[in-house]
């Protein structure tokens, strides 16, 4: 089993039922269980806030919380713009400093602590977070509160490392140039087959 139980399948909110029946439906969706897990963490509405990461900042895990993650992952990820940006009060530019090491950051909780190791971990070797990884974040969050830290920091690392990749800050000309044609088009709509095209007619 999971080292979190997942929701019974008759225990889930209706409209996560549905959707993880019509991905099934679709083969979208080959295993119900990460729904089933990712469901403790459920929200019926997300907030239409602009942001990128589910529900912040009236997350369940906080705004101080989720500004650490987020410069840290950025941080990690190497993400010029978003260690240097600041979304949420209660954090400094002494604090961010020093997200490598918290315990030097005052006040900081064993929430904070627990949960930055959580996001160290899985963006540097997430083989190691074991089943006494999840025993000690038990002890500082409830369920509902690790499936969003997961989740959450998951989102954070993959889009910190896109960001860096493109080079945001970078002053050298672009390797890819501005093309209107390009915006919201696949490949086959602007490089037709010739031999398809030719059948069609």
């Amino acid at each position: 089993m999971p080292r979190v139980a997942p929701i019974p399948w008759d225990e889930l909110p209706e409209a996560e039922r549905q959707r993880l029946i019509e991905g099934q439906a679709s083969g979208a969706t080959t295993n119900v269980l990460p729904g089933q897990i990712t469901a403790y963490a459920w929200h019926d509405k997300v907030p239409d806030d602009g942001d990128r990461h589910p529900n912040y900042p009236t997350h369940l895990l906080g705004g101080r919380l989720l500004e650490f993650l987020r410069i840290r992952s950025a941080q990690l990820g190497g993400c010029g713009p978003c260690m240097r940006s600041r979304k949420a009060g209660g954090v400094t530019d002494e604090d961010a400093a020093c997200l490598a090491s918290p315990a030097m950051i005052e006040g900081v909780t064993e929430r904070e602590k627990l949960a930055l190791e959580f996001l160290d971990r899985l963006a540097t070797d997430h083989w190691s977070i074991d089943d006494d990884m999840y025993r000690r974040l038990a002890a500082h969050f409830t369920t509902a509160e690790i499936i969003e830290l997961g989740t959450t920091c998951g989102g954070m690392i993959g889009i910190h490392r896109f960001m860096h990749t493109l080079d945001i800050l970078g002053d050298a000309p672009p390797v890819i140039g501005y093309d209107p044609a390009q915006i919201g088009k696949r490949w086959d709509e602007l490089h037709p087959d010739p031999v398809q095209a030719e059948a069609a007619e």
